[in-house]
């Protein structure tokens, strides 16, 4: 029970990736609170007040799991003004407003960890989906430059990258190559099982153990880093 007495905030933490770290660092002893439009308290992390107010009944939080996140796809010329605002609202302000609310506490503590949840397209570009491939090399330049800020405060920021994960976004993505391409939903799953090495999908519980290692006990020297989880697709 290594985070028994820790407080972890997970947004989006109602399914998909976000709920199996909830469960996971739960496992391990912490507290846990979940954030989002239909989760255990309720805010748009997009929106800053709603992301104060909800910091301020969840109380003070020691671990901070960024997740909450949404993925569109667009060829860059079909890509609109709306498309644009609503990858870069919940992908990049959301971390930027959680951070921001989560970090006096921990700086007054000495201790705290975040973890945001970006993606192999924050490491590279994948056609087709430049507005989220943006807002993802954003999340991964905050991480690096935050951790550097608050290197000293007993503080780590991190950052995993699953690629193609067995979740709702996945499903979803599948419907649209099914949609524009005219491929059956298998043929589809198994055009994006083979971009992994390991000619497979992450398992959300994969991701997960990822970051509860990042804040566990032996990991401390560990911050501004992109961990990977892609069965070797990225190697940054």
């Amino acid at each position: 029970m290594q985070l028994s007495g820790k407080h972890a905030l997970v947004t989006g933490g109602g399914k998909g990736i976000g709920a199996a770290i909830a469960r996971a660092l739960a496992a391990v002893g912490a507290r846990i609170t979940v954030v989002g439009r239909s989760a255990q308290i309720k805010a748009d992390v997009s929106e800053s007040q709603a992301v104060a107010a909800a910091f301020e009944k969840a109380g003070p939080v020691d671990i901070l799991v960024n997740n909450a996140g949404q993925a569109e796809s667009a060829p860059f010329l079909k890509t609109t003004d709306e498309l644009w605002r609503r990858m870069m609202s919940v992908n990049v302000d959301g971390v930027m407003h959680c951070s921001r609310a989560a970090l006096p506490a921990m700086i007054e503590k000495g201790w705290g960890r975040i973890v945001n949840v970006a993606s192999t397209a924050g490491v590279t570009g994948y056609a087709y989906t430049s507005a989220y491939c943006t807002a993802k090399h954003a999340v991964i330049g905050l991480t690096r430059s935050l951790a550097l800020e608050v290197a000293t405060k007993g503080i780590t920021v991190n950052a995993v990258c699953p690629g193609f994960t067995e979740t709702d976004m996945l499903t979803a993505t599948i419907a649209n190559i099914v949609s524009k391409t005219g491929r059956t939903p298998e043929q589809a799953r198994e055009e994006l099982a083979s971009r992994n090495p390991q000619k497979r999908l992450v398992d959300p519980e994969e991701v997960a153990n990822a970051v509860v290692w990042l804040c566990s006990p032996g990991s401390e020297a560990v911050t501004g880093q992109s961990i990977v989880i892609a069965g070797g697709e990225v190697m940054p």
